[in-house]
């Protein structure tokens, strides 16, 4: 929810985030397991090279959000 629209943040940055730097595939694996998109928006969350990764609901859907947020904010 600390994401903005229009913005991005990676796995890593979480992990950090969340005091645990080693555990990034546990955050992908809760990003991956978000049921609650709407409210917990995981499609904000990208590889440490930016490019897009596993998303419950296709990397499509996750690239056409990012885009759709860019353009409004």
């Amino acid at each position: 929810r600390d994401i903005p629209a229009g913005h991005t943040v990676t796995y890593t940055d979480i992990a950090k985030k969340i005091g645990a730097p080693k555990s990034v595939r546990a955050v992908a694996g809760a990003c991956a397991a978000n049921a609650l998109a709407v409210a917990i928006p995981c499609h904000r969350v990208v590889r440490n090279d930016g490019s897009l990764s596993g998303y419950r609901w296709g990397i499509e859907r996750k690239r056409t959000l990012l885009d759709r947020e860019s353009k409004a904010a």
